[in-house]
């Protein structure tokens, strides 16, 4: 990521500070390309507790936006930390925040930047984030925050996901008119069925115009366990950087697979595999871990 683009790390201490420092140091890489604030935090997944940033074509970010969080439905306590983390994220970075006034995590949506966003049912219709919400409620709150007009629902996510059905191991926009979607033709396999009908929601899906979605499909990686549980690998749990994607790799013969379709999505960009398998024990990868920052004003990627 250095590469190309400045690189915000929250850290949890003057300690940990020091430490992360010292690993930088020792890979070769400079404190002008990494930025290091001090933002405690109960877990490591910024994607889902950061702030995030809307902007304006050209412009510095307008705002952070900061929704409510209660670790994916009162899952993992304690979060009084994570649930401080966009509020100082914009602080740190002297951006206007906004309070989102619901619970959203970062990876529950996706959007092309030319108003469509997508998200799951199985996530944000899901009692245990915000009960007093109906669809319609939720979906007049998605488009006040974020600036969209279509709301494009999918149904359930991946076989263990402790997100309830985060979008970020599912499908995700390439362009404005272009998704990837994850599928699995095996009919044995216990993905293959929520996996069929979000692409065929997909392929019903119209956007603004009647321009019918793009579908890129790729395919998912061989099962990885963990004593006894399914984690939840998935190639769609990649990150757009400015000059490559961090593409989450599993030592699977569907890597080179997911990695060449990648590929075909971003010309103009290196598709570069991470090792995912030790991550992805803690049921999260590449994605869930960053939370990408407008390019305008010198800001690019934050991360935990």
């Amino acid at each position: 990521l250095v590469a190309s683009e400045l690189v915000y790390i929250n850290v949890l201490s003057v300690e940990h500070d020091r430490h992360v420092r010292a690993l930088l140091n020792e890979a070769g890489i400079g404190s002008e390309r990494v930025k290091l604030l001090q933002i405690p935090t109960n877990d490591a997944w910024c994607r889902d507790h950061g702030a995030i940033f809307v902007t304006r074509e050209g412009q510095a970010p307008v705002a952070a936006i900061d929704c409510d969080y209660n670790a994916w439905g009162g899952k993992y306590p304690p979060w009084d930390l994570d649930v401080q983390v966009a509020g100082r994220m914009a602080r740190s970075l002297r951006v206007p925040k906004f309070d989102g006034d619901f619970v959203l995590e970062g990876g529950s949506i996706d959007v092309n930047g030319a108003g469509a966003l997508l998200t799951t049912e199985q996530c944000l219709l899901n009692p245990n984030r915000n009960p007093h919400l109906d669809r319609g409620e939720i979906e007049n709150r998605l488009r006040a925050l974020f600036g969209v007009q279509q709301i494009i629902w999918l149904g359930d996510g991946i076989v263990g996901d402790d997100t309830d059905g985060h979008v970020d191991d599912l499908t995700r926009f390439v362009s404005t008119d272009t998704v990837v979607t994850v599928v699995e033709p095996n009919s044995d396999d216990d993905n293959h069925a929520a996996l069929a009908e979000n692409l065929d929601r997909l392929r019903s899906v119209r956007l603004a115009g009647n321009v019918p979605l793009n579908i890129v499909e790729l395919p998912m990686p061989a099962a990885i366990y963990h004593e006894g549980q399914r984690l939840p690998a998935s190639y769609a749990n990649f990150y757009i950087a400015n000059n490559v994607v961090l593409m989450p790799a599993f030592d699977s013969p569907s890597d080179a697979i997911a990695q060449a379709r990648l590929a075909e999505c971003f010309s103009s960009r290196r598709i570069v595999p991470i090792d995912c398998r030790d991550l992805v024990w803690g049921l999260g990868a590449i994605h869930c871990l960053t939370q990408q920052l407008p390019a305008a004003g010198g800001l690019a990627t934050a991360s935990d």
